[in-house]
C-alpha cells in the first residue's frame, strides 16, 4: 500500500516571510491524501496546507504566522474545495469479484439441481 499527497492547489502569497521577511516568496499548498493498493486507487477527504518560502526554503508553521497570513490562508482554506473522496477498483479487484460470483452461482445452481 503506498499513501502519497497530492497538491490539489497551490497559492503564491504576497505577504512577507517571517523568516528571511522576503516579500512574495510565500506559497501556501493544499494536499489530498491519495491511496493505492494492489486492488484499488482512493481519493480520500484527508486535506492537509503548508506555507513554504521559496527564498529561504523554509515551511513556515501556524506558530509563527503573523495576522497577514492567517487572515490570507483562512480566506483560501474558504476558497478551496478538495476533490470528492472516491474509490476505484482495479482490474484485480474486478476479477477477485468475478470468481466469487461465478462460484456463488454455480453453488446456487448445484443446490437447486441436486434437490
Amino acid at each position: 500500500m503506498s499513501e502519497k499527497w497530492i497538491t490539489i492547489k497551490e497559492v503564491q502569497l504576497n505577504n512577507n516571510c517571517p523568516e528571511c521577511y522576503n516579500n512574495s516568496a510565500l506559497h501556501l499548498t493544499f494536499k489530498q491524501k491519495f491511496i493505492e493498493t494492489r486492488f484499488y486507487k482512493s481519493i480520500t477527504s484527508e486535506v492537509d496546507h503548508e506555507i513554504f518560502c521559496k527564498n529561504c526554503n523554509t515551511i513556515i508553521y501556524p506558530v509563527r504566522w503573523k495576522k497577514d497570513i492567517e487572515s490570507v490562508f483562512e480566506y483560501h482554506q474558504k476558497a478551496f474545495e478538495p476533490k470528492k473522496p472516491s474509490i476505484k477498483l482495479k482490474k484485480t479487484a474486478w476479477m477477485i469479484i468475478a470468481i466469487i460470483s461465478v462460484l456463488v452461482i454455480a453453488g446456487i445452481v448445484l443446490t437447486i439441481l441436486s434437490v
